[in-house]
C-alpha cells in the first residue's frame, strides 16, 4: 500500500508521524513539500527538514513526481496544500483524507461557507475524509454540510519522549515553577500570564513564571511585567529550538495555555503532557477537548475567565498530592495514545479497511476514532462538562 501525504513543509510537528509511516511501509511512504520553510519559521528554531530526509519530495522542485504520487498513491493525505495536485484524483473517486484545524476560527464567516460548499461539500463527497487537527473541525465543516459521518479525531504528533522514570522526573521538578510558551501575539493571550501572576504575589506565594518566545507583542508583555513589579517573578526568554523548550517543560509542575479559539491544535500541549507537566488550558484550543479530561490529566478554563484560570492556578499549588497526580495522568495520556507511533498505525488500519469499502469504527478515544460535532460553547466553568453526546450521528 502506498501513502503520500501533501503538506507544505516538514516540520518537527509532522516528522515522528512520517518516520512511524516509513517503519511500517518503507519507500511506499513519501512527504510531499509543496514549499521551502518560511524566513520566520527559521528564526523561530526550525530547520529546514525538506532536504535532511530521504523520504520527502520537494514539488516546488520537480511537480511531475508530486502529481504522479497524487494521482497513483493508494491513500493521500493532504493538509496544507493546494488542491491542484489531488483535483484528478478526487475525479476518480480514490481515497483521500483530508487533514485540517477548524475553518471558523473567526466565528462564521457566509464567504468561507460558501467557498466550503463548492470545494468540499459538492466535490468531496465520495471516498474523502476529515482527519481533524482540532476538536471543533467536525462541527466546523458539519455547518457547510461536508463530511458527514467521516470525520475522524487527529492532530498532530511531536516527539514522544519515554522517560525510565517518570517519577523521578516528576520528583525533580522545581517547586511552584510555571511556563508558558508560544508567539507573542494577541491571540495567545501572553498578557493572560501577567495577570495570574500579578494575583499570585498580591497573595504572597512564591513562584516563577518562564515565558518562551517571541513576537509581536512581546514588549508590550515586557512594559506590564516592569510596571507591576514582576521582574523577580516572571522571566521573559526569549525563542529556542524545540529541545531547549521540552528541557524547560521538563523542569515545570504547571504550563499556561492561554491561547482562545485561533490556536487550531496546539502542539505544545502533547509536548508539555509528555513532559509531565500539569496543563491548565483555555477550553477553546484545538487540541484541548481531545488530550485533556478535565480534573484528571489536566485542567480546563473557560477562555476569557481569568478568575476561573487564576482559581485553578492556586488548587494545584495548593495540593502537591493532585498536582503529582495530574503530572502522572498527562505523560501516561501521550506515552499510551496520542502519539505518532499509535497514529501511524491506525491511519494505516483505517486505510485498508476504507480501501475495501468498509466503515470504520473500531476506536472509542484517541487517533482515528470518531470525532463528533462539538460546539465553541461546550465547556461550562461550573462542570468542565461536554454537552455533547458523543454517539449523536452528524
Amino acid at each position: 500500500m502506498k501513502i503520500t501525504f501533501f503538506s507544505n513543509f516538514l516540520n518537527h510537528h509532522q516528522l515522528y508521524f512520517c518516520n512511524e509511516m516509513i517503519k511500517i511501509l518503507g519507500d511506499d511512504f513519501k512527504f510531499v513539500a509543496t514549499q521551502t520553510i518560511p524566513n520566520d519559521r527559521k528564526l523561530l528554531g526550525y530547520e529546514d527538514m525538506n532536504k535532511k530526509y530521504d523520504f520527502v519530495v520537494r514539488a516546488y522542485e520537480d511537480e511531475k513526481i508530486a502529481y504522479n504520487l497524487a494521482l497513483n498513491s493508494d491513500v493521500v493525505i493532504i493538509g496544507s496544500a493546494s488542491n491542484k495536485y489531488i483535483k484528478n484524483r478526487l475525479k476518480q473517486k480514490k481515497l483521500v483524507f483530508r487533514y485540517s484545524e477548524r475553518v471558523f476560527k473567526k466565528g462564521f464567516r457566509l464567504k468561507t461557507f460558501l467557498s466550503l460548499l463548492l470545494k468540499r461539500t459538492l466535490i468531496e463527497r465520495n471516498n474523502t475524509y476529515l482527519l481533524c487537527a482540532s476538536a471543533y473541525a467536525a462541527n466546523d465543516f458539519n455547518i457547510a454540510y461536508a463530511y458527514k459521518n467521516k470525520t475522524y479525531k487527529w492532530g498532530y504528533f511531536p516527539e514522544t519522549k519515554e522517560y525510565s522514570n517518570i517519577d523521578d522526573i516528576i520528583g525533580r521538578k522545581k517547586k511552584n515553577s510555571i511556563l508558558w510558551v508560544g508567539r507573542f501575539l494577541e491571540w495567545k493571550h501572553p498578557e493572560v500570564v501577567i495577570e495570574i501572576a500579578k494575583k499570585l504575589k498580591d497573595d504572597k506565594y512564591e513562584f516563577i513564571i518562564n515565558m518562551i518566545g517571541i513576537g509581536e507583542i512581546y514588549y508590550q508583555i515586557n512594559d506590564l511585567i516592569i510596571k507591576n513589579n514582576l521582574e523577580k517573578n516572571v522571566k521573559l526568554l526569549g525563542s529556542m529550538n524545540p529541545s531547549e523548550v521540552r528541557k524547560y517543560m521538563e523542569e515545570s509542575q504547571i504550563f499556561l495555555f492561554t491561547s482562545d479559539k485561533g490556536e487550531g491544535w496546539g502542539a505544545v500541549l502533547n509536548e508539555a503532557m509528555n513532559s509531565a507537566c500539569a496543563v491548565i488550558a483555555s477550553h477553546e484550543i484545538g487540541s484541548v477537548p481531545f488530550l485533556i479530561k478535565n480534573g484528571e490529566n489536566g485542567i480546563i478554563y473557560e477562555n476569557g475567565e481569568t478568575y476561573d484560570l487564576y482559581n485553578k492556578v492556586r488548587k494545584i499549588l495548593n495540593n502537591d498530592k493532585y498536582l503529582k497526580c495530574i503530572e502522572k495522568k498527562a505523560y501516561n495520556t501521550i506515552i499510551d495514545l496520542w502519539n505518532s507511533k499509535i497514529a501511524a498505525n491506525r491511519l494505516v488500519e483505517m486505510s485498508k479497511c476504507l480501501l475495501k469499502s468498509e466503515e470504520f469504527d473500531k476506536y472509542k478515544d484517541g487517533p482515528c476514532s470518531k470525532a463528533y460535532k462539538l460546539k465553541d460553547n461546550w465547556y461550562r466553568s461550573n462542570r468542565g462538562e461536554l454537552d455533547v453526546k458523543k454517539n449523536k450521528k452528524q
